[in-house]
């Protein structure tokens, strides 16, 4: 089974991300790698006693971030890795192949005013694993996922079955969707209220003990979102990586999740064959 990779910087924030990520290992059987990089800007030979002092000083902010992990999970297996370079880009190549990047909202360089750091926010728009950024320590409420009807929707799906079921907590699945200018509003809620069931049934199937509310919401996804974030434990939503800018890989919906829910917030690329 893949492994969960986690990224640590002394922060608070980092901590909790620690302990989640620890915590989801253990539900999942599987393997920890505990991240904490460091940049080094000089070539220069003369400055060698000072890299070397400033590689130890990460290599023991390191142990501190797996020394949390194994007293929060001390069945998991933990593995270190001693990043160098950019924080975000060594995190993505680390976790090319993971199950998971678990991330802090924010990171010791964070501005206080910002829910999500600009870490967190490359990272889930960069990830291809699903990216799961802690806020806060989690609340005991239900896990709340995004329905896309699109195919881009299949990933999000999948990881709030898992968590519900993993977590033994109540999953709501919420689609909203927007009433058309024009046309006919009863069957648009016919229609969209079928295609809802059609897909929550055939993920029903697979989780036939999974305690499921649906909800099909004709407002705005951002508001929708936000509100039924109110208590839960997890968010999950999918990101289709659509968006027009390449240098702002989170669409509009998920970028606003990720910086105004008030839990911890998960985010699913499309499955790679999609």
């Amino acid at each position: 089974m893949s492994e969960i990779v986690v990224g640590y910087d002394g922060s608070e924030s980092s901590e909790r991300a620690i302990r989640w990520a620890a915590r989801a290992a253990a539900l999942r059987g599987t393997d920890l790698v505990v991240c904490h990089a460091w940049h080094w800007a000089y070539a220069d030979p003369m400055h060698a006693a000072s890299y070397e002092t400033v590689r130890r000083f990460a290599d023991l902010e390191l142990g501190k971030g797996v020394l949390i992990a194994e007293t929060t999970s001390p069945r998991v297996k933990v593995r270190k890795a001693l990043l160098r370079g950019p924080a975000a880009a060594t995190l993505l190549h680390e976790a090319t192949d993971a199950a998971m990047l678990v991330v802090g909202a924010r990171g010791a360089g964070g501005f206080p005013d910002l829910a999500s750091g600009s870490v967190a926010r490359q990272v889930a728009g960069y990830a291809l694993c699903p990216v799961v950024v802690v806020r806060e320590p989690a609340a005991d409420g239900p896990v709340v996922v995004g329905v896309d009807l699109s195919r881009a929707g299949g990933a999000a799906l999948a990881l709030a079955f898992e968590e519900s079921a993993l977590r033994r907590r109540e999953l709501i699945a919420v689609h909203a969707a927007e009433p058309p200018a024009d046309g006919d509003l009863e069957e648009f809620r016919r229609e969209a209220g079928a295609r809802l069931q059609r897909e929550i049934s055939a993920w029903r199937t697979k989780h036939p003990t999974a305690d499921v509310t649906v909800r099909l919401v004709h407002a705005p996804p951002r508001e929708v979102l936000l509100e039924a974030a109110q208590g839960a434990s997890l968010l999950i939503v999918g990101d289709r990586g659509d968006t027009a800018h390449p240098n702002m890989r989170l669409g509009a919906v998920s970028g606003a999740v990720l910086d105004l829910a008030p839990c911890n917030v998960a985010v699913t690329r499309p499955y790679r064959d999609e």
